[in-house]
């Protein structure tokens, strides 16, 4: 067994006993492997591994890396934009992501909702939540969620999935869990589909799994470090 299959066996292991461990049904949960910084190959061995969804943080990388994937597998597969989106980008993020997890201001809804005027399939986005007092960690603001949430379920070719959340970094991940965890019991009562939390990562996902996470972001634990 190769020490990326080593890797990945682990960790989905390490999910389902977690969700187990909850009483929560490890379908539930969907694994997005973050594969910024590595080659296509990796995520051709991915796909073959059992992996479907993939998450990127920068557009330019993630173009590319995507259309080379998608010419080479015919393995479907889906591609998560986790990172900060440049409201300049959007047309090129489009083009590739099936899910935006970082839909956190005004401009790039008003961008989205311009970019997707023709699109026939709707685009699956995910409301970046701030749980800081620092308004340049981006997000949008517990006091404006509900508001800005309305605006999205208003928006035909945009389906909010739910939230994905921004934690401060002197607090304790699980107190930042159970506020993602009572904002989204706030927002299904506005979007009782919206049942998606974007949350935990590989320090910290078995425990964001115990708050209801739905969407883990896992890069290093799987795919090692990036090649020198």
């Amino acid at each position: 067994m190769s020490d990326l299959a080593s890797r990945y066996l682990d960790i989905t292991t390490r999910v389902a006993s977690a969700a187990s461990a909850c009483s929560r049904n490890p379908s539930e949960i969907k694994l997005i492997v973050v594969t910024k910084n590595h080659p296509a190959q990796l995520v051709l061995d991915l796909l073959d591994l059992g992996a479907r969804d993939f998450g990127e943080n920068r557009d330019q990388e993630a173009n590319t890396k995507a259309s080379q994937v998608r010419n080479e597998s015919a393995i479907s597969h889906n591609w998560h934009f986790i990172g900060q989106l440049q409201t300049n980008k959007v047309k090129s993020v489009l083009e590739y992501a099936d899910f935006i997890h970082s839909l956190d201001r005004q401009s790039l809804l008003d961008e989205l909702i311009k970019r997707t005027a023709s699109r026939s399939a709707k685009l699956g986005v995910f409301i970046q939540v701030n749980l800081t007092d620092d308004p340049l960690r981006g997000g949008v603001n517990e006091s404006d969620l509900e508001s800005f949430a309305q605006q999205v379920l208003e928006c035909q070719q945009l389906e909010l999935r739910g939230l994905m959340g921004v934690a401060g970094l002197d607090v304790t991940p699980e107190s930042e869990f159970q506020r993602m965890a009572d904002l989204s019991a706030k927002l299904l009562g506005i979007a009782p589909l919206a049942t998606g939390l974007s949350m935990g990562m590989s320090q910290d996902f078995e425990s964001a799994i115990s708050y209801g996470a739905t969407h883990l972001r896992i890069g290093t634990a799987i795919t090692g470090n990036r090649p020198a």
